[in-house]
């Protein structure tokens, strides 16, 4: 499950950013992850609760917000929607489909009061 090691490295990253806030409290983690991410926001949302417990996050609210997949076509530069990987093209039938976005994980947000 590598989603444990996500959430790991997200609770790290929102700690950094907390010091910076001069220790602010916080209410929400959003969290961007591409369709196309292999993240599964349910499994996510668990190791989040659970790799949180005894830091300054537990108990916040993850809010995780999903990215459609898109992409260009490589062959006739037509932009689709990509829904998974290999993608064809519908215009072209080619399948050098360059994923543009939806692939990724951020850390969007942090919700503070």
């Amino acid at each position: 499950m590598h989603e444990l090691t996500l959430a790991e490295s997200l609770i790290d990253l929102a700690e950094d950013e907390i010091r910076k806030l001069s220790g602010a409290k916080v209410r929400t983690v959003r969290l961007e992850i591409g369709a196309l991410a292999a993240v599964e926001p349910d499994a996510m949302r668990f190791c989040f609760d659970v790799v949180a417990r005894g830091t300054s996050l537990e108990g916040v609210a993850l809010d995780i917000v999903t990215v459609a997949g898109r992409g260009r076509c490589l062959a006739c530069g037509h932009e689709i929607e990509v829904l998974e990987r290999p993608a064809l093209c519908p215009d072209c039938g080619g399948f050098r489909v360059e994923v543009t976005s939806g692939a990724g994980m951020r850390l969007k947000e942090l919700e503070v009061e």
